[in-house]
């Protein structure tokens, strides 16, 4: 092989081969931009350096789109075999084996999630998938996609705004909120009306995933104390004469334990929406198969 051939194969990486498959399958920049999760801009980059690397405008715009040259067209092939394979080298042929495997997942979650499905994540993994384990990184909206992109999550459990291109998201469950006391409280008996919910006091969850329960329509409540996670606020509702309004999923899994009253809200609760979400057109039987473990957890 030529000092030339070798130069040329340092250039060439990946991400420029899928463009280029993007853009002679879809002729479009926007469409193949969306299809990889990249901005249009780094579509425009990677078309130059493409260019640049085998000496050819490859594409030429017209009003319809990109139309290929005779050059781009008989790379196609080529690019084509490379891309897959490719993913036949780096994909897992042997599939996912869970009572063998040693696998730990990666998961991006709020605490409140975690603090719903870990145990029962946990036991469901000791009875089919004994050398299976998670770790679990509390991440925000924004810092949820960049891990999926960069790897660092295998997948990510939150309340997502608007899709992304390059990411899948599916819902998960949903949740409406009601309300915590003691047991015992001497205001919350049979149930609490407004009245009551507005003045007896609240503790809220402060942290940038769990805070939509702060959200009083403007009626102004008695604050005692505002703290990062809901579990913190299930065990200090627990040992006081505070109340709070929160996911009842959550309030029901715990409240045995701490020895709370589920009470329903005097209002129309909000109801929370916590979806799942991945990379797209990416295979991974063992993700698939720890989604699946989620969704049982969720039940």
């Amino acid at each position: 092989m030529s000092d030339f051939d070798l130069n040329q194969i340092r250039r060439l990486d990946g991400g420029l081969l899928l463009v280029f498959r993007e853009l002679l399958r879809t002729r479009r920049a926007s469409v193949a931009a969306e299809r990889l999760g990249l901005s249009p801009s780094a579509i425009s980059h990677a078309l130059s350096r493409l260019r640049d690397l085998f000496g050819d405008p490859l594409f030429v715009r017209r009003p319809h789109g990109f139309e290929p040259t005779r050059r781009a067209l008989e790379l196609g092939p080529k690019v084509e075999a490379l891309v897959d394979l490719a993913a036949e080298t780096m994909g897992r042929p042997d599939g996912f084996d869970p009572a063998t495997s040693r696998r730990t997942f990666n998961l991006g979650a709020p605490e409140f999630v975690t603090a719903l499905i870990g145990a029962e994540l946990i036991n469901r993994f000791r009875r089919v998938a004994p050398g299976v384990a998670f770790t679990v990184t509390h991440v925000a909206e924004d810092d949820a996609f960049k891990a999926l992109r960069q790897g660092e999550i295998d997948c990510a459990i939150g309340r997502f705004g608007a899709a992304r291109p390059g990411f899948t998201t599916a819902p998960l469950y949903s949740d409406p909120y009601c309300i915590v006391a003691r047991q015992g409280h001497p205001r919350a008996g049979e149930g609490i009306d407004f009245r009551g919910w507005r003045d007896i006091g609240h503790v809220f969850a402060g942290s940038a995933s769990e805070t939509a329960a702060d959200k009083t329509d403007g009626v102004e409540v008695l604050r005692f104390a505002t703290v990062p996670h809901w579990l913190t606020v299930l065990m200090l509702v627990a040992s006081s004469d505070a109340i709070a309004t929160v996911p009842r999923r959550l309030a029901e899994r715990h409240a045995g334990k701490l020895g709370l009253q589920v009470l329903d809200p005097p209002f129309e609760p909000k109801v929370i929406a916590v979806s799942v979400m991945r990379r797209a057109g990416v295979e991974d039987a063992g993700v698939d198969w720890f989604l699946e473990q989620v969704r049982q957890a969720v039940a």
